[in-house]
């Protein structure tokens, strides 16, 4: 899957479970202080996320995530095999 698929992803899940204007949402795009994301909500991210990867995701791995960019980049690195 490619960055930009996970990208495309990720915005979807943010619209449809957050009601977040797409014409928000960008690779630069904070999470907390852009998206209003809090922390609740980003455990359900991640929890929305986890089919997606299909595997259950490391809360750690999300920890310095700060950007939608991190966060594409973060699955990008679940994503590709070791």
């Amino acid at each position: 899957m490619t960055k930009q698929e996970i990208f495309d992803h990720v915005c979807g899940v943010l619209h449809d479970t957050f009601d977040i204007e797409r014409e928000k949402l960008s690779l630069d795009a904070r999470l907390y202080e852009d998206l209003d994301i809090d922390s609740i909500d980003a455990v359900d991210l991640i929890v929305k996320l986890k089919p997606l990867v299909g595997k259950r995701l490391d809360a750690n791995a999300f920890k310095s995530v700060r950007t939608l960019g991190d966060v594409v980049e973060a699955i990008h690195e679940m994503l590709v095999p070791a």
